[in-house]
């Protein structure tokens, strides 16, 4: 197992690189079953600068959106990810976050050497995996996610809701310095919805706690652009620049070469260059 660090939050913006060992994640950049391509895209990665690993084994993509979503069962993607998290374990000491709502596949993960767990239920969907966040003290990401987009006031709302999280996460056992949150952008809200988090990502810092932004490819860029996904770099990058005047804390990608320009000049902007 591989202890959690808390990264120094506020010193600049962490990148999260995604690796989708998956045959059918909604970006086409998935590597499933072939741990090469997954190193390979690794190594780049590192080179381009990211700080985090996300893994992960079942596409998120919503079914409402894209056709032909398979459910992946507990062995299943534990053959998709565990492979992957050892290789990268024996060569980094790079902090892993397994991307999973199952606290199964999450056990085996931590024991694999990942170090965060990526929930993008927030705990609601499977009820032992506070408990094994708690047990293994690693990282916690708490997702907003819904399945009704009947909001009054998306910002307001998931914020109530996202305290309500963070609630049951200390209650478990969790501590407070192991919990990011995630506003959950593509994650039961329509587009307009997913504006306006985005417009008001400072609000989701009242907690005190690291925000992390997940925006790379989505719908919401693609029916602003009218682009597929393959052609969401530009809408992603105004999204990742737009973050990064909110003060978030860590955003998550694909596109980790390109990004990473992105989040330097932002960073520098924002937060201040010291000319190296």
């Amino acid at each position: 197992m591989t202890e959690y660090k808390k990264l120094p939050w506020g010193t600049k913006t962490f990148m999260m690189g995604i690796i989708n060992a998956t045959p059918d994640s909604f970006s086409g950049d998935g590597t499933a079953f072939d741990i090469d391509a997954s190193i390979q895209k690794v190594n780049e990665f590192v080179e381009y600068g990211v700080d985090i690993l996300d893994i992960g084994g079942e596409s998120s993509r919503p079914k409402g959106i894209y056709d032909s979503v398979t459910p992946v069962d507990v062995d299943q993607e534990l053959s998709r990810v565990i492979p992957v998290i050892e290789a990268i374990r024996s060569m980094s000491d790079i902090p892993i976050s397994i991307d999973t709502w199952k606290s199964e596949v999450a056990k085996e993960a931590i024991a694999s050497g990942a170090s965060i767990v990526n929930d993008i239920w927030g705990l609601k969907k499977d009820t032992n995996m506070a408990s094994v966040v708690a047990q293994n003290r690693v990282g916690l990401i708490l997702t907003h996610n819904g399945t009704s987009i009947n909001y009054n006031d998306v910002v307001d709302e998931t914020i109530l809701e996202i305290e309500n999280m963070i609630i049951l996460a200390l209650d478990a056992g969790i501590d407070k310095d192991c919990i990011i949150i995630d506003p959950g952008f593509g994650f039961g809200k329509n587009p307009e919805q997913n504006l306006q988090i985005l417009g008001k990502l400072e609000k989701y810092k009242k907690f005190d706690l690291p925000v992390l932004i997940g925006t790379s490819r989505k719908s919401t860029i693609g029916y602003v652009l009218d682009l597929p996904v393959e052609d969401r770099i530009e809408g992603t990058a105004a999204t990742i620049a737009i973050s990064i005047t909110k003060k978030v804390d860590i955003v998550r990608v694909h596109d980790v070469k390109e990004m990473g320009r992105v989040v330097k000049m932002s960073d520098a902007i924002v937060r201040g260059w010291s000319g190296v």
